[in-house]
């Protein structure tokens, strides 16, 4: 199945590096994705970052983060930020609160499996005022 939708899957092939290269060059919001699959169980997606993400966490799933191309520095909670780049994988559970303080290299794309579904209003942030769900991420829903 190769499809342009989010939907539930028995089966699929999806062109990740294509996906990465439709995203725009530009966007207002923090973050823009495609998301692949959408089930319960889990959600595919590809996204890039355009702008540091304050620190925030994600109530409803565990993420995995493969680093497709960029760099960035991840922090972790109170702990030194890491440097991420491609074929780094990132792993962090629900409630870790976590942020991108400086893209060292654009574009900055992940690919990511979310477990179970991570809603795309899913999101905390720890410091009021430093963002929404509607400025993290485009929302479609």
């Amino acid at each position: 199945m190769m499809s342009s939708e989010a939907s539930v899957v028995d089966h699929a092939v999806f062109d990740v590096a294509e996906y990465a290269a439709r995203l725009p060059e530009t966007s207002d919001t923090m973050v823009a994705d495609h998301r692949f699959t959408d089930d319960e169980a889990a959600s595919a997606r590809v996204f890039r970052v355009y702008k540091p993400t304050p620190p925030h966490t994600h109530s409803t799933c565990d993420e995995y983060l493969y680093s497709l191309s960029g760099r960035c520095l991840m922090k972790f909670g109170d702990e030194a930020p890491v440097e991420v780049g491609p074929g780094k994988l990132v792993v962090f559970k629900r409630g870790v609160v976590h942020s991108v303080p400086e893209i060292l290299e654009e574009p900055m794309v992940f690919l990511s499996v979310d477990t179970p579904r991570r809603a795309p209003r899913d999101i905390r942030f720890i410091k009021e005022g430093t963002g929404t769900p509607d400025s993290f991420m485009r929302q479609k829903d």
